[in-house]
């Protein structure tokens, strides 16, 4: 069993450099899909899903050559099968996007339903009402979903609920409909609108992505491109609110400072000084971290992804803070965990209560899901003593190199495999 080994104690300081969205890597490779033309991405983040998803599409004669560890040029002028085996899929959430993309290009799709962190409900009657809204039949079958068209037409769709994985899987099959599509009650979020320049640097006509509004015209052909990956928001804030817990000063590089806000503003409301640039914000956190309250919301509201996050830094504040999960329901597990290492929490329904307490004390503690697992080695990068966290396969699926990172800052943490290594490093680092 892989795990993370962390001593607590060192405030992290430094500069780090945050690689590319995941969400918006997802998407983006997904639509390549789309074209018969070598499609060649940048600035790629070298993350679990992100691999994942390039070895499913190869298993369909898509030809994926690898430029280097961030680059990837993508040729789907082969594909022999629309049937994505579950093996792959089973891994990742994100393996939905493939319904739209091979719905769009091809009238014709077949995933198995996906997997991914187990932090809640995330229904997909969203996405299967998008694609029978554009004419597409969709059916569930032995765990697959299955949709099938004849063509695509144009349609006005209101979504039910702001959902980012219907608004891109809906968006790209409605690329190659035919007529103009009207979507209302989308999702805002920075990796949609990534998205929609990617289709729209393939020739698709999207507009007003960013909006609560997206029309796409449905254009018969799309052609190769180069695109490069905007930062990822969600590295960002893990590594800002990792400064904040440990009392550190950390500069994120690479970002869009206004992808930030809803983080920079809490960051602030916690007592954290913060300096904005062009392309790196600089958090720096002197301790006396202030309680809040935060309600997670759709873009530009404050982020689920950066939840657990807030939830740890929270937890070394002073008074009591209130945090309200309104996107997932099951985002607060982590609280168990990090109570063990002495949090004081309480959740009541979609509401947790945390009273800030005046350290926490390592202890071995599980990764129930991506974001919670950052969220506890934040947690044992600020506490007293040594932290192990297990089942990191979770953080490798969004976070690239991220032990060597927070050594890059000063913090201490190491990576280990099997109870020797473990033992080894334990005794190491004291």
């Amino acid at each position: 069993m892989d795990r993370y080994i962390i001593k607590g104690g060192n405030p992290l300081v430094g500069e780090v450099e945050i690689g590319g969205a995941k969400n918006a890597a997802l998407g983006i490779i997904a639509a390549s899909i789309m074209t018969d033309e070598t499609v060649t991405i940048e600035n790629l983040p070298d993350v679990n899903d992100t691999n994942v998803l390039l070895e499913a599409m190869q298993g369909i004669g898509v030809r994926v050559m690898r430029v280097d560890r961030h680059t990837v040029k993508i040729n789907a002028g082969k594909v022999f099968s629309h049937c994505i085996e579950y093996d792959y899929i089973k891994k990742i959430r994100a393996s939905y996007y493939l319904l739209g993309a091979l719905l769009g290009k091809y009238k014709h799709a077949e995933v198995a339903l996906p997997g991914g962190c187990k932090i809640g409900s995330r229904p997909i009657d969203q996405h299967i009402k998008g694609f029978k809204a554009l004419g597409a039949k969709v059916n569930l079958s032995h765990g697959n979903i299955i949709t099938t068209a004849d063509h695509l037409r144009s349609t006005h769709l209101y979504f039910d609920v702001v959902s980012v994985g219907a608004t891109i899987n809906v968006m790209m099959a409605a690329a190659m409909s035919d007529g103009t599509t009207v979507m209302e009650n989308v999702a805002k979020e920075p990796h949609v609108v990534d998205i929609a320049n990617f289709l729209n640097s393939m020739g698709a006509r999207v507009r007003g992505a960013g909006t609560n509004v997206i029309r796409i015209t449905g254009v018969p052909k799309l052609h190769g491109t180069t695109y490069s990956i905007i930062p990822d928001q969600i590295e960002a804030g893990t590594f800002m609110f990792a400064a904040a817990a440990t009392q550190g000063d950390v500069t994120v590089t690479n970002v869009i400072p206004k992808h930030l806000e809803a983080t920079i503003y809490k960051l602030t409301e916690l007592g954290c000084e913060i300096e904005e640039f062009d392309d790196a914000v600089r958090v720096v956190s002197k301790g006396n971290l202030k309680a809040t309250t935060v309600k997670t919301l759709p873009y530009p509201g404050f982020p689920t992804d950066m939840q657990p996050q807030m939830g740890v830094t929270l937890a070394l504040g002073s008074g009591t803070s209130l945090i309200t999960e309104s996107i997932f329901e099951n985002r607060f597990k982590y609280l168990d965990e990090l109570a063990r290492m002495g949090a004081d929490v309480k959740v009541d329904g979609t509401t947790a209560t945390i009273r800030g307490v005046d350290h926490l004390s390592g202890a071995n503690v599980n990764a129930l899901d991506l974001r919670a697992g950052a969220a506890l080695c934040i947690a044992g990068l600020a506490a007293d003593g040594v932290t192990i966290v297990d089942d990191i396969h979770y953080i490798k699926r969004g976070y690239e190199d991220f032990d060597k990172k927070i050594r890059d800052l000063g913090g201490i943490m190491e990576e280990v495999s099997g109870e020797e290594s473990l033992s080894k490093v334990r005794k190491r680092i004291g």
